[in-house]
């Protein structure tokens, strides 16, 4: 893709190219610019100048067959879409409630082959785009082919009384919501006490990726099931849902539906993607949301929340959303075009290109979401932005070999890797060790390495701010403005007795140890130690997150330590009596014996080509159990996502409610290998339950990151709920 051009050239040709090739978008757009659109029109003007945009920019990509594949798929997805509109839906009207019985086809498939060879259509493979294709073909004859549709109707509804269509569009409804039940679990009481386990577990090896975000045909169900409503402005899930009086909504969770925090142009986006416009979707998305590899699938879902579907299922917009993202990054120059798209998008009228260098210098500290996002939103306004971080970052251009001038390789072929062998920069901040193996962390290469070629952005890493670096420091440095980034601050304490113990560590150490020391890896020998049973006390997603990796990380442990202690054991026979004390022994001991069987099982499920299953093991030496001290349904994990506490419970973790923990109780050693929980329900109020327990995490939440306020004391100005002071600009 020919990227020579800077962003305001782009402009201007692209002005040129609209005013000349389609007078009456750009007769639209000079409206858009004059900001006297707003409703439907504007939705309509958008999507208009995305089309024009598409067209523009399809020359000057060079990965055109790539291009044209992507449009080809989506224009089969489309008449997959009005087959069920103009034919499957009306035939389910008519025949509602009719079986077949008797007079249903026997041989499906000699009905089918026959009926394609007679129409000479050519088979795909994909029974339903076929179906859907054969049908379409029958329609166009008109009267004349009336028996032969009867015949293709008498064909869908003997396939569909033998579930042979049960995962096709026509048949997909959105399921009621119980908002008391939004868990599907396994509920059982033991002594009082309410446990959710899974009807069924997912086998799960490792830390490669586990959620593949569904096939195309699962998107393209997702955007038939969208009512796309912007045209009625009934768009909640980019607005919200307001009362009579302009309140916010709260559905029966107490959870306010606002809708997309950054009012992304989601039902515009479906259509395009419907309709077949895969560049100018995404244009439609980055258009609010230039960031959208760090958003998406399995990262946020307050557009879900604010579906116009309140009592069934929502739309799933996340996975929607990706798959347009990822069908732009498997062009050759997919990567190009996203890095254009963040410097330029027609789209965005206030700012629809870079601007030049202004002279001024901003400090961000901190490299999370807030920090990465902010830079990319200070460089196109002309800042130049030294973005620190305190902790180890590598350079993406450096591991990828490239200079800030030079051409973006292939995402597919050089940036994607699976999740347990990509190399881990520290970039990202909670996006790289606060998520879990369900979300593609190679988006979020992605947006380090186009952030790391702008031309005035730099990372330092190894900076804390207050200590190797003062705000003096910064305004001596040139710096005209300090942002400050710094995400959560130090975990919350729980009052607990013996709460240092051996044993017991924070979640938030915990998952960072486990993804930027590379102890989830085979490969390494990081020093991270965990033992079963283990039990992680919290209710929000950090505890979810935690007691999944817990159950994944346990497998890789301690099947490494067999691998190394059999290759001593072979050369020093008395290695653990003599390289261990009595504690040491008996953990070493414990872990070659459960090394031994995760290994043994690995290696018989490749050799018969399956995916291990490691779980009825971990349950056997006690799993990993998560622990709240309220109901699980008012847990902020539950009324916040309930999809990844449904996605834990598969893994195999097990829930717990109503505990409160007041005692960790120790070994002779010293060592936690219990803990005393006092109920908290209202019928067993103060019962003392019990837990064994060799490893507790405690995820109770953070405290606002204040920690330069508190060793520079008057530097910054405090509100009274802890947090800094925010500083807005009036317009």
């Amino acid at each position: 893709m020919k990227v020579a051009h800077s962003s305001a050239e782009h402009h201007k040709a692209f002005l040129n190219f609209m005013q000349s090739q389609h007078p009456q978008v750009w007769t639209t757009y000079t409206e858009l610019q004059k900001g006297i659109l707003s409703g439907p029109a504007l939705s309509q003007a958008l999507i208009d100048t995305a089309i024009v945009f598409e067209t523009y920019i399809s020359e000057f990509i060079s990965d055109k067959t790539g291009l044209s594949s992507i449009k080809q798929l989506l224009d089969a997805e489309k008449k997959v879409i009005q087959v069920k509109a103009d034919f499957t839906k009306k035939a389910l009207i008519r025949r509602r409630g009719q079986i077949l019985g008797d007079d249903a086809i026997q041989d499906i498939d000699n009905e089918f082959a026959s009926l394609n060879q007679m129409l000479n259509v050519d088979l795909s493979g994909d029974r339903e785009l076929d179906f859907s294709m054969l049908v379409l073909n029958i329609a166009s004859k008109g009267e004349e082919a009336k028996d032969l549709l009867d015949r293709v109707e008498l064909l869908y509804f003997s396939m569909r009384e033998k579930g042979m269509i049960s995962d096709w569009i026509s048949e997909f409804a959105g399921k009621k919501l119980d908002f008391d039940h939004l868990e599907h679990a396994v509920i059982t009481e033991t002594n009082g006490i309410i446990a959710y386990d899974a009807h069924h577990h997912r086998k799960r090896d490792g830390f490669a990726l586990t959620d593949r975000r569904g096939t195309r045909r699962e998107v393209t169900k997702q955007i038939d099931y969208c009512m796309i409503c912007h045209e009625r402005e009934k768009d909640s899930c980019s607005k919200g849902i307001h009362e009579k009086d302009g309140t916010i909504k709260k559905n029966p969770l107490g959870v306010e539906n606002k809708g997309c925090p950054l009012d992304e142009k989601i039902s515009e986006m479906h259509y395009l993607r419907r309709e077949g416009y895969p560049l100018a979707a995404l244009a439609m998305v980055m258009l609010d949301n230039p960031m959208c590899a760090g958003t998406g699938h399995r990262i946020c879902n307050d557009c879900m929340k604010g579906c116009i579907f309140q009592k069934q299922e929502p739309v799933n917009i996340p996975k929607i959303e990706t798959s347009v993202l990822s069908d732009v990054l498997s062009l050759d120059d997919g990567l190009e075009l996203y890095a254009l798209l963040m410097q330029w998008n027609p789209l965005h009228i206030r700012r629809p290109y870079a601007l030049p260098y202004n002279g001024n210098k901003v400090l961000v500290v901190g490299l999370g979401p807030a920090g990465y996002t902010l830079s990319h939103y200070l460089l196109n306004e002309g800042f130049a932005v030294v973005a620190v971080e305190g902790l180890k970052i590598e350079s993406a251009l450096d591991i990828y070999g490239l200079k800030k001038d030079d051409a973006l390789p292939s995402f597919k072929q050089t940036i994607e890797k699976e999740l347990d062998e990509r190399i881990i920069s520290g970039f990202g901040g909670v996006s790289e060790y606060g998520i879990t193996s369900r979300w593609d962390k190679n988006f979020l290469t992605v947006l380090q390495l186009l952030l790391e070629r702008r031309e005035n952005f730099k990372i330092l890493d190894g900076v804390r701010f207050g200590g190797t670096l003062t705000i003096e420091d910064a305004w001596k440095l040139g710096f005209t403005h300090v942002a400050l980034a710094t995400g959560a601050g130090k975990p919350t304490l729980i009052r607990m007795k013996n709460n240092l113990s051996r044993g017991l560590r924070k979640a938030s150490d915990f998952l960072m140890a486990l993804q930027l020391t590379g102890a989830a890896r085979m490969d390494s020998m990081a020093n991270l130690q965990v033992s079963l049973p283990a039990i992680v006390i919290g209710g929000g997603l950090t505890a979810i997150d935690t007691a999944t990796e817990t159950l994944a990380y346990y497998p890789i442990q301690v099947e490494k330590f067999y691998l190394h202690a059999k290759t001593m054991l072979k050369e020093y026979p008395n290695y653990f009596a003599e390289m261990y004390d009595e504690e040491e022994r008996k953990t070493a001991e414990r872990f070659f014996e459960h090394g031994h069987i995760i290994h043994t099982v690995r290696t018989r499920a490749k050799e018969q080509q399956q995916v291990p299953d490691f779980l009825p093991y971990l349950k056997e030496w006690g799993g990993v159990t998560l622990i709240y001290r309220k109901k699980l349904q008012q847990s902020p994990a539950y009324k916040l996502n309930h999809e990844e506490v449904n996605e834990a419970l598969e893994e195999g973790i097990t829930i717990m409610e109503e505990l409160s923990p007041i005692e960790c109780v120790l070994d002779q050693y010293g060592a936690i290998e219990s803990v005393r929980f006092e109920h908290t329900g209202q019928e067993r109020k103060g019962e003392i339950h019990i837990m064994s327990a060799r490893t507790v995490f405690v995820a109770a939440g953070t405290s606002p990151n204040t920690t330069y306020e508190k060793e520079y004391p008057q530097t910054f100005k405090l509100m009274d709920s802890g947090y800094y002071q925010p500083f807005t600009v009036l317009n």
